[in-house]
């Protein structure tokens, strides 16, 4: 365990036994807090990390992210010439330039935590939340939101209008994962932890969400919560549970997505209604 991670812990478990007055100035406070700020700014530490092929949630780092919201006093802060009140200012851009990495201006948004790697490239307007970790050679486009904690792996394309949501807690759950090569289209929507596996390609519109299955044609399979690695995915509507309803007419159908090789040119519109209702 490192000094930082011990550190947070045990402040983390004084803080759980209300034995922590933030209100007093602990310097020993401030400096954890600052010193895992910069952590998780430098890379260093990572809200989730891939263990034996699975995305695992660091709980202490997670831990650190909430002691960093409850051990600070609400303050006004100043961006762009617009005051706002929060408990961290926004991130410092100034160590960006250095690795290529550039977000252009008036409406990006950086908050304190966030790790932006090289040659990113931040469109406006865009936010990147506390604890995001956003890979190298990375796009994020305009309006997209990348929440606390989501992990985005290198030479991803998050297309415009894209929300990439945000698990903070409970702390034991990992959060959203794309990972390397990704490609995501105008308007999609990952939230509550699901997992795009490398080298997929994501319609525009798709929304993926454990609630909803993948219907993966390459494997012939029903999953959910994950996107397997090198698929081509799209919204498509099934025949929902509540279709014998006399209310609705023509049926019921709720969304789902269907998930196919990405080498393979998408299939004919008769052969995906059929794969659907078999």
């Amino acid at each position: 365990m490192s000094t930082l991670e011990s550190d947070v812990t045990d402040l983390w478990e004084r803080y759980q036994n209300d034995e922590v007055d933030a209100s007093a100035g602990d310097e020993y406070i401030d400096a954890t807090l600052e010193a895992f700020l910069e952590s998780l700014e430098d890379g260093d530490v990572r809200a989730a990390e891939k263990d034996d092929g699975e995305w695992v949630a660091n709980e202490w780092v997670k831990q650190g992210i909430l002691l960093n919201f409850g051990l600070r006093e609400n303050q006004p802060f100043e961006y762009g010439g617009v005051d706002h009140y929060d408990v961290l200012p926004l991130r410092e851009t100034k160590d960006l330039g250095a690795r290529g990495t550039r977000n252009t201006p008036d409406g990006t948004t950086i908050r304190r935590g966030a790790y932006l790697g090289s040659d990113c490239i931040m469109m406006s307007p865009s936010f990147v939340n506390i604890g995001a970790h956003v890979g190298d050679g990375t796009l994020v486009d305009s309006c997209d939101t990348v929440g606390s904690c989501a992990q985005i792996g290198a030479n991803v394309k998050l297309g415009a209008n894209t929300l990439i949501g945000g698990v903070l807690e409970p702390v034991e759950d990992a959060p959203v994962i794309v990972e390397d090569n990704v490609s995501l289209g105008a308007g999609c929507r990952v939230t509550s932890g699901f997992v795009v596996r490398e080298n997929s390609i994501v319609g525009e519109n798709t929304l993926l969400t454990p609630r909803i299955p993948v219907y993966d044609l390459v494997e012939e399979e029903v999953i959910y919560g994950e996107l397997p690695a090198n698929r081509r995915a799209f919204t498509r509507f099934v025949q929902s549970s509540i279709s014998d309803h006399d209310l609705f007419e023509g049926g019921a159908y709720k969304p789902a997505v269907v998930a196919t090789d990405v080498e393979t040119e998408t299939l004919e519109a008769t052969e995906r209604e059929d794969t659907l209702r078999e």
